[in-house]
């Protein structure tokens, strides 16, 4: 039987998270491209990849069974 409200919150949490990762990733690529090029914009978009790429590096521990070891 498939417990459907499990279910439910993973697709909520994958949904959800795809979209912080997309939206930090998107400003990232914003603070860097605009015509703000001030050292302030620079440190934000590096951190907001560096956010990125923590949750993909998190997504991926949480997926691949032999890390939890």
């Amino acid at each position: 039987m498939i417990d459907w409200g499990s279910f439910v919150v993973v697709a909520v949490v994958s949904i959800g998270s795809a979209a912080v990762l997309v939206s930090l990733f998107s400003f990232g690529l914003r603070l860097l491209a605009g015509e703000n090029r001030r050292w302030g914009a620079r440190i934000g978009a590096y951190a907001c990849f560096a956010l990125a790429a923590l949750g993909v590096l998190y997504g991926i521990y949480l997926i691949v069974p032999a890390l939890h070891k």
